[in-house]
């Protein structure tokens, strides 16, 4: 679920390669704990909350925001990329980890697919299972989260570890348009709804 290049991926890539391992993984360790948040939310049952068409207007609209600012600081912050020395420019880890989880929190695909897709599955896997099948299922999703994430971590600090600084900046580059064409299409969506649908 984890794999499909997304948001958090490419804020991934980007991490690892300006930033390193721990700042690649911990984009992705804040993204599983928005996950988390969204599968509690579906145990609580806020899947219908989230049919409303003003919510769902919302969500585009702020997963927007906050992708194509990603994007843009991400692209701002280039240089970073082949300056060592300026490497450790005051961002944190704690930083790299909160913006994972708001990444993730506020990606409208994300509250989709946990609240609707999940959610789905969720009621029919219940039907069937016990409660304690239910969380085994539920940490084993988990588990493979967590697996994905360490895995785009070092590859991003593997590509750091033997790309130029040209082809580093490409990547960089890349992924900030992703971020900010993904946001854009976030905006597409809220307009859709909003205006065209």
């Amino acid at each position: 679920m984890s794999a499909p290049i997304g948001p958090i991926n490419a804020a991934q890539l980007d991490a690892g390669i300006k930033k390193g391992f721990w700042h690649s993984w911990l984009i992705g360790l804040g993204a599983m704990t928005a996950d988390i948040v969204y599968m509690l939310m579906v145990y609580m049952g806020i899947v219908h909350f989230i049919n409303i068409p003003f919510m769902q207007a919302f969500l585009w609209l702020f997963g927007s925001f906050v992708l194509i600012y990603t994007g843009v600081e991400s692209l701002m912050g280039i240089e970073q990329v082949a300056e060592e020395s300026k490497r450790k420019t005051g961002d944190t880890r704690l930083k790299s980890f909160i913006s994972g989880f708001l990444l993730s929190l506020s990606n409208p695909l994300t509250i989709l697919f946990w609240l609707g897709i999940y959610g789905s599955v969720l009621v029919e896997t219940a039907s069937k299972y016990n409660i304690e099948q239910l969380i085994v299922y539920s940490l084993a999703i988990i588990f493979g989260i967590f697996i994905w994430d360490v895995t785009m971590a070092g590859i991003a600090s593997f590509a750091r570890k033997w790309f130029t600084a040209r082809t580093l900046k490409g990547i960089s580059i890349l992924s900030g348009l992703s971020l900010i064409g993904i946001g854009l299409y976030f905006g597409y969506k809220a307009v859709d709804l909003l205006f065209l649908s």
